[in-house]
């Protein structure tokens, strides 16, 4: 059985089933279509399955939509919503669907196990199963595993293969970063990451990267931990910065030039679908043993906490020059967790909008790439956002931002007008001399909020 799937997988004959279409699943259905395997994609949502058979597929991904349309037409990418069939036809299956957090914080799997049990109804002896989606560490070998086997009759490892092979995509760079990047194979056994490797070698350059699943996991959610933490630090350093009067751009600028040292950019908080979840999704399992953890979670928390630090030196600026928050006209640019993306899931935007407008603020929002306004008014365009407003914060560094005229916003806004720079994108000296008031996080500088 062994050869048998690996022949196909090296002949491109293998069929595969890709089960849930969404920001990974769509991607990977497309790439290995595109690759020359035969592709059945399998999501729970008609509308998602309707776009795909009519070629009316529209993401803002980069050469997805392209791709897609041409493996569909050439009939190398179906979509249905029928899991059982497409579980019977495939040799390899592939599971894409969320894996959120609860109102607890705590990992919420409830997707991923009626996958697994839709998949173990109709597994038979031969097949590779891959986890795709992002899990808490031993989810593969103990919860996928087990359902498996519990419903299929069959042995783990034997009679079917399974392996963890975490997403390593960044949204806009689905397609480069899918077949340049390294990529993990943690394999329940050493057949089943052998076979494992064997596909991802067919579409991917980068090294392939064999070893078991809960190290897999771990590896995973250590990368993005990683950075939740490296950028709370960047937060702390900013909030110092700002007490001692220097600037953190400055700082991290000089400091970066260290051959070891990387510090990321401080903002008003993380966002994102990936950032935001997965250290929870890490110290989940630990924490059910006893384990406090004191560098991960109060990094999440004070990531979590920038946005309501933002309001805070908002309603204070404000007050400084005589203006309550209660009354002010607020205009928010960017709503997007990422610049140049139209996502805005977890977005820290949408606590500085929700929470402005609770304090009575009437809040105004553009985005010339998303469309969520959080309960805000959406401005057609920058001029109308910035009309007749107090204060401007840039919550997202979309390019379009980049460049702005302060003379000719100046001349639009109220007197005394207040610029709130998430992102320091803006030059402050030119704030300054365009008679703004100027926060920036991390800038330390008192005198630019003297003016």
């Amino acid at each position: 059985m062994r050869e048998d799937l690996i022949r196909k997988i090296r002949e491109t004959r293998a069929t595969v089933a890709v089960i849930g279409l969404g920001r990974i699943g769509l991607p990977i259905a497309v790439i290995l279509a595109n690759t020359g395997y035969e592709v059945i994609g399998v999501d729970n949502r008609k509308n998602i399955v309707k776009t795909i058979s009519t070629l009316q597929i529209s993401t803002k991904e980069p050469c997805i939509e392209e791709l897609a349309k041409k493996v569909v037409e050439r009939g190398e990418l179906k979509a249905t919503i029928n899991i059982s069939k497409a579980v019977r036809s495939a040799d390899i299956i592939i599971i894409c669907v969320q894996t959120p957090l609860n109102e607890k914080r705590e990992p919420k799997l409830t997707y991923l196990e009626k996958a697994s049990e839709a998949i173990a109804k109709n597994l038979s002896k031969g097949k590779l199963v891959i986890v795709e989606s992002t899990v808490p560490p031993g989810t593969t070998k103990n919860l996928v595993a087990g359902i498996l086997e519990k419903e299929s009759k069959l042995k783990c490892g034997k009679d079917f293969w399974l392996v963890h092979c975490p997403e390593r995509i960044a949204p806009g760079r689905a397609v480069q970063e899918f077949i340049q990047n390294s990529r993990i194979v943690g394999g329940f056994n050493k057949e089943s990451a052998e076979i494992g490797a064997e596909l991802l070698k067919k579409v991917t350059k980068g090294e392939i990267l064999i070893t078991d699943s809960i190290s897999a996991e771990v590896a995973k959610l250590a990368e993005n931990t990683f950075r939740d933490v490296n950028i709370a630090f960047a937060n702390e350093l900013a909030l110092i910065c700002e007490q001692l009067g220097v600037d953190a751009m400055e700082v991290v600028k000089i400091a970066n030039t260290h051959p070891r040292v990387n510090i990321h950019q401080p903002g008003c908080g993380v966002g994102g679908p990936c950032l935001t979840k997965d250290p929870y999704l890490l110290i989940h399992p630990a924490q059910e043993k006893g384990f406090k953890p004191r560098v991960i979670l109060p990094s999440r928390k004070l990531n979590e906490d920038m946005p309501n630090y933002t309001v805070q030196r908002i309603a204070q600026t404000l007050k400084q020059v005589g203006k309550r928050v209660k009354t002010s006209k607020i205009a928010v640019l960017g709503v997007a967790y990422k610049a140049q993306l139209d996502d805005a899931t977890n977005s820290p935007a949408e606590t500085v909008v929700r929470k402005l407008i609770s304090l009575g603020a009437k809040v105004t929002v553009q985005d010339p790439y998303c469309i969520e306004t959080f309960g805000a008014e959406k401005a057609p365009n920058f001029t109308e956002a910035v009309k007749g407003k107090d204060c401007i914060v840039i919550a997202t560094d979309h390019e379009p931002f980049k460049n702005l005229n302060l003379k000719e916003i100046k001349t639009l806004m109220k007197e005394k007008p207040l610029i709130v720079d998430c992102r320091r994108i803006i030059n402050p000296t030119e704030a300054l001399k365009h008679g703004f008031l100027y926060i920036g996080v991390g800038y330390g500088s008192r005198e630019v909020n003297q003016n």
